[in-house]
């Protein structure tokens, strides 16, 4: 990690050069018309980028890659499931869930913050970063004052708060404004709601202003915004928006507080690329009238594991890719893309500051990864607890991963299998042989079971829970089978349950297993390096399914494009011999990988 080590050392003695003017505690209020920093109109030209989905090694970069485009300010968005991933149990430590930590960088390299906490916020992040242990709770109401939901909140809030207070401007760090909630205006008109979250801030000792970000639009100010917070635009773009803000609240300053500079992908879809023009429109109009704006998002890094969230907009389920590249002005790896350096040229020649770009971080060319299948889920199977019908993971205790849920035919023993909301993705075998396969995103509910010579049928159903949804009406999206299942209108009974979490434990206690391979294959490669450094490990000789390397869960991949290889950080490879693991829902022939040193961006 010789070359990481001298990029940190390069980062210190450059942030001892860039932090003086954040030195001491600082003033900000809010306005009539702008944001004051220590009473004097400022105006924030901010960069979007997620602690969680960039490996803490990097975070230094990518915020010196923003401060070079000319950001003087960075928005962060904290993800609460991401911060308390078991009820109760917080980390504020380990890796990147240290959001101290990203935010302390961020004043070292002399860059303000805009906090954005949630508790829901969207993000294209699973739940909208709700914690899924709420789910569990079957009438439980989110995004409003349900008793069980706020007191959820107030602990995530508190414990945030606890963390993060002396980072508040008002206590000498780079804070300058906390947001609440986000965009509730697309959701609800509960602005008790809104202001209950502001109070349990206030409690908790959050000194500076609030504000809220909604669309341009009258019904979502007027039902997402609370007096004496500023207005965000999501997105500000003309005159027009703005007004509409003035009309909302004329008291207060508004801000673009979502400029787009690209856009989110599904999975099916082709990559997202906003045209570049518009932009440059867009934020040439934001400079040239001294506007505040945060780009969203300046750098969107990558969702690991089983973090990526899910829309369910005209085309019905829509998960989103693993990469959060979000065609970004700096690339998922961190390298400056040709939006980096227009946006750059526009900011420079309107604020007149250039900042050199940081070295770039080093990536790799694996050669082929020779793999070979090792287990099976079928021969790592826990306990089964019984259900007289399926239920939904959060109903046994599982947020992520896959359940395999088996059961005997009797009466009926072939004809149309129906699964009624299935969430998400469903392999289904009769008598330990393969039938089909169900997808959510196809509207799939129905497959036809064959006839067999076996006199009690046995019947499994292996489901993968993908992304939540994470945008408007439908973020209670329970995972498994969430209704029942029947086979030519009877209702079938008697299930055995068995939790496959595919969490860090499970993977690392596999069973090999190398006889009587059937989809849901797990294979293992190894390969050496003597210079770790990012690389793209290159799945299109693979269907369906997740990748381990050296334990760290990169995320989902899926030949149906448009993307077929996973970013692999070099902080997660070491010197020598690595492992990955691939898991499969479809292949059962071991084929090789490798790994690139950029994107694959076919379509």
């Amino acid at each position: 990690m010789k070359t990481i080590h001298n990029l940190a050392v390069t980062a210190l003695l450059l942030c001892s050069l860039t932090s003086y003017s954040q030195q001491g505690k600082h003033s900000f209020a809010l306005g009539q018309k702008d944001f004051l920093l220590d009473g004097k109109p400022f105006q924030m030209i901010s960069g979007e980028m997620h602690p969680a989905r960039i490996p803490a090694e990097y975070w230094r970069h990518r915020i010196q890659m923003a401060k070079a485009m000319g950001c003087n300010t960075i928005a962060a968005y904290i993800f609460w499931n991401y911060q308390e991933p078991v009820e109760g149990t917080f980390d504020f430590k380990t890796s990147n869930h240290d959001v101290a930590r990203f935010i302390k960088i961020c004043q070292e390299e002399g860059m303000w913050v805009l906090l954005r906490p949630g508790p829901y916020v969207c993000a294209e992040w699973e739940l909208g970063g709700i914690p899924p242990y709420l789910l569990r709770i079957p009438d439980i109401k989110l995004r409003c004052r349900d008793p069980r939901y706020i007191a959820a909140v107030d602990r995530y809030i508190t414990a945030l708060s606890g963390q993060l207070k002396p980072m508040l401007v008002s206590n000498g760090g780079p804070i300058l404004m906390v947001q609440v909630e986000n965009e509730y205006g697309s959701f609800g008109n509960d602005k008790t709601y809104l202001e209950d979250l502001r109070k349990i801030w206030v409690r908790n000792g959050c000194n500076v202003p609030f504000y809220t970000a909604d669309g341009a639009t009258p019904y979502m100010l007027e039902a997402g915004n609370i007096d004496g917070a500023a207005i965000g635009l999501d997105s500000g773009s003309n005159e027009g928006d703005f007004a509409q803000a003035a009309k909302r609240n004329p008291n207060v300053p508004s801000f673009s507080s979502e400029t787009y500079p690209g856009w989110l992908t599904h999975w099916g879809e082709k990559w997202a690329r906003p045209d570049t023009s518009g932009l440059l429109k867009e934020v040439g109009f934001l400079l040239d009238t001294k506007r505040s704006f945060n780009l969203y998002v300046v750098h969107g890094g990558t969702n690991f594991g089983f973090t990526a969230g899910a829309n369910s907009g005209g085309k019905g389920y829509e998960p989103d890719v693993t990469s959060y590249d979000y065609d970004a002005p700096i690339s998922e790896q961190g390298l400056p893309t040709t939006k980096f350096w227009a946006l750059r040229k526009l900011i420079t020649k309107s604020t007149g500051k250039t900042i050199e770009l940081p070295k770039a971080i080093p990536t790799v060319e694996i050669p082929e990864i020779p793999m070979k299948a090792f287990s099976t889920v079928w021969d790592n199977l826990p306990t089964p607890v019984w259900s007289v019908q399926p239920k939904p993971f959060e109903a046994y205790n599982q947020d992520y991963g896959f359940i395999l849920y088996k059961t005997k035919l009797i009466g009926h023993k072939k004809g149309k299998l129906t699964i009624t909301e299935l969430h998400d993705y469903a392999t289904i075998f009769l008598n330990g042989q393969y039938v089909g396969k169900l997808d959510r995103r196809e509207g799939g509910r129905t497959i036809d079971i064959p006839a067999s010579e076996v006199q009690d049928p046995v019947l499994e159903i292996l489901v993968e829970g993908m992304g939540r949804i994470n945008f408007a009406q439908n973020l209670i999206d329970r995972k498994g089978i969430t209704d029942r299942v029947t086979l030519n209108g009877m209702t079938l009974m008697n299930w055995d349950v068995y939790n496959l979490p595919f969490d860090e434990p499970f993977i690392k206690n596999l069973k090999p297993v190398t006889q009587n391979l059937k989809p849901g294959t797990f294979f293992k490669g190894t390969f050496n390096l003597t210079d770790p450094a990012d690389t793209f490990i290159d799945l299109s000789n693979y269907q369906k399914g997740i990748v381990w390397v050296n334990g760290h869960n990169l995320g989902r991949y899926w030949n149906i494009g448009p993307q077929f290889r996973l970013y692999c950080p070099a902080p997660w490879l070491k010197k020598g011999t690595n492992e990955v693991v691939v898991f499969d829902l479809h292949q059962t022939e071991a084929k090789p990988l490798s790994g690139k040193r950029t994107m694959d961006q076919v379509n």
